[in-house]
């Protein structure tokens, strides 16, 4: 499949140049969802909600576009409000917003209370981790700064020693968050989309020294692609000792809103990765669904492969179309990127996301090595080819 990337611009600052390529779907983002000071907003909620997720995603899309000074926009303000001021240290809290403050904290003169912002949850989330340890990681080394380097090599280390465990016949594994996934002594509870292969992959590759990522990423294989019996990924699923991988019972064994990721994570694996073929073969129930309705189901009840009434949206549409690119189904992955790109303008943030990751990929504008290192298109020229 080949894909024209937008047209190049060129930044002049100080006599020097650097390159860059537009991205009006970036720009948009910014203006609409993110504040001056770096803060992605989900307005959907009153409590105009950030979470350590939408601030990781920011730092990797502000790389892919060769826009520094947003990225430590995005990265101070998520060290000095999700990390205590120090991200060497503190794992982010996952969300962040607006509260009310106790009646005896501050009040208006009629006793209303004041609203307050600040840290509504303060357990990490480890997908969020993982995301920004690599953005730092990647950032450090195509913008050839030693000080991302050094904080992503610490936040990696203290995401191994935090928010993973050995779980038996299964090897260390990531955990979403270091507090409340490990129900029962012999029960934990994991999240597919939690663990893109490339991501995992890079910090494998790129910190040798940490050697416990290459377990992390044998585990995030098997967690991917053995608990989708019927062609769709759970949101969330249980691992029992002596029994394996098991239907999560909170969530109903559901693919929805937390599971699209993983058909995006796979679309995007390089034509070399390790494990890409039987990454890609074990979803192709879902690229039939597509090819015979024209969408991407909402919810799926994964224990029997039973798809919902309702269609996904657009941010759905945009995360399947690099998965369906893979596979060679290009009419199905061009189809499923006009319906995205039809309904964009009414996509709220996580949809915005989908479709900044999906659609920047398909216009050229990155890729994934297969040691999952970026290759964002300004590194070298602003076309290219999948």
């Amino acid at each position: 499949m080949r894909v024209l990337l937008m047209a190049a611009t060129t930044i002049a600052s100080g006599g020097a140049m650097a390159g860059s390529c537009a991205w009006p779907d970036w720009e948009s983002f910014k203006q609409t969802t993110m504040s001056d000071d770096g803060r992605v907003i989900d307005n959907s909620s009153p409590q105009q909600i950030t979470v350590s997720e939408g601030q990781s995603y920011a730092l990797f899309f502000a790389l892919v576009a060769n826009d520094r000074a947003t990225f430590d926009r995005v990265l101070n303000w998520t060290q000095n409000n999700l990390a205590q001021g120090d991200l060497a240290t503190h794992l982010p809290a996952w969300i962040w917003g607006r509260r009310d403050a106790k009646a005896d904290a501050g009040a208006n003169q009629d006793k209303t209370p004041v609203p307050a912002w600040g840290v509504i949850d303060a357990n990490p989330a480890s997908d969020a981790d993982l995301w920004i340890a690599y953005a730092l990681l990647e950032a450090g080394r195509l913008w050839h700064e030693r000080s991302y380097t050094a904080l992503g090599t610490v936040l990696a280390r203290n995401i191994l020693a935090k928010e993973t465990a050995v779980l038996p016949s299964l090897g260390r594994t990531l955990l979403p968050g270091p507090v409340g996934f490990h129900p029962q002594d012999n029960v934990w509870r994991l999240n597919p989309s939690y663990v893109p292969l490339q991501v995992v992959r890079h910090l494998a590759t790129a910190l040798p020294q940490q050697a416990e990522w290459s377990a992390v990423f044998d585990s995030s294989v098997r967690l991917v692609t053995e608990t989708a019996p019927h062609g769709f990924s759970p949101d969330w699923v249980l691992y029992r000792r002596d029994q394996g991988f098991l239907p999560d019972e909170a969530s109903k064994a559901e693919g929805a809103y937390n599971a699209i990721r993983v058909y995006l994570w796979a679309g995007m694996l390089a034509p070399d990765a390790p494990s890409r073929a039987a990454t890609l073969s074990a979803f192709r129930p879902l690229a039939d669904f597509v090819a015979a309705n024209g969408f991407p189901p909402e919810r799926v009840d994964t224990r029997t492969g039973t798809v919902g009434s309702n269609a996904g949206n657009a941010g759905f549409s945009a995360a399947v179309a690099p998965y369906l690119a893979a596979l060679g189904r290009n009419d199905l992955a061009q189809a499923q990127v006009q319906r995205a790109r039809a309904h964009q303008a009414a996509l709220g943030y996580y949809s915005q996301v989908l479709a900044l990751f999906g659609l920047g990929y398909l216009d050229g504008l990155y890729r994934f090595d297969a040691d999952g290192s970026v290759s964002p298109a300004w590194t070298t020229t602003c076309s290219a080819s999948h």
